[in-house]
């Protein structure tokens, strides 16, 4: 592991680190937040996955959860969007897909499939990497992200029901396989076969029968990404008579930035910590 950056905050570490990724095949970054009390003792751990062409600064700068990660004993984990380097294949002019736009998927076209295989490493490889090298308690996760990184966070809950106990999402893509901002993406990345898509779309699985106990959702309704790439309505009409819990919190004057991120991320940290605990 390569240290890039350690600061002291709120009485823990805040860190930057890399390392060799077999999933990407290349060089992966991602931050990590310790709290005070992980110098005693294993604590719970909370994933949080990011959006499109961010990376794990975004969240790591602006998204203030320190003070309560601090207080409540929550490890921190930020991981990378996508696989980076100079041969890793991109689009230079398309936001929406490449460096940066990886969806948390394990892509099956060319030239994508060689180095984004993001599901396979924020699922396996960076939680054994992680682990080894951080007090985290494995028998306690939570996992949470912002738009891609909202659609990353519920489809990986979904999936993996036995290991996450709590998800959350601020903005997130619920129907990637229908929005306007995913499904060039998910062409690209999966082939035309959109029975493909389905395992990677929280509405898909959850008519498909995957079931996690419960969810939290907050959108700003000043978003402007609401209506044609976010959509949490099609996510509430998915769970209904399904036995899944939703919480869905729609605020008003609130866009799509960090600044509504910051403003509900105590929420989000005190909600994951009640079901960690």
């Amino acid at each position: 592991m390569k240290v890039i950056s350690q600061n002291t905050a709120f009485g823990g570490m805040q860190g930057v680190f890399s390392h060799d990724s077999a999933a990407c095949k290349g060089e992966m970054t991602f931050a990590v937040y310790v709290p005070p009390q992980a110098i005693s003792e294993p604590r719970p751990v909370l994933w949080y996955l990011s959006g499109l062409t961010c990376t794990h600064a975004n969240v790591m700068e602006k998204g203030e959860y320190r003070r309560m990660a601090s207080e409540l004993g929550l490890i921190v984990v930020c991981p990378d969007t996508s696989p980076r380097g100079s041969d890793v294949p991109d689009e230079l002019t398309n936001w929406q897909m490449g460096k940066g736009a990886g969806f948390y998927l394990d892509a099956t076209q060319t030239p994508w499939a060689e180095h984004y295989q993001m599901y396979t490493y924020i699922t396996e490889e960076l939680p054994a990497f992680a682990s080894q090298h951080f007090r985290m308690d494995m028998s306690r996760q939570g996992i949470f992200g912002h738009s891609m990184g909202g659609h990353g966070a519920m489809t990986i809950a979904l999936k993996n029901p036995e290991r996450f106990k709590s998800c959350s999402a601020f903005a997130p893509i619920v129907e990637p396989s229908t929005a306007d901002w995913s499904v060039g993406a998910f062409e690209k990345y999966l082939g035309s076969d959109k029975a493909a898509w389905r395992q990677y779309d929280a509405c898909a699985l959850v008519k498909d029968g995957a079931r996690f106990p419960e969810f939290l959702i907050d959108q700003g309704k000043a978003d402007g990404f609401l209506e044609n790439g976010l959509r949490p309505w099609l996510f509430e009409e998915a769970v209904q008579g399904t036995g899944i819990e939703l919480t869905l919190r729609m605020h008003e004057r609130y866009d799509h930035s960090y600044y509504f991120i910051s403003t509900f991320m105590d929420d989000h940290l005190k909600w994951h910590a009640e079901r960690l605990s």
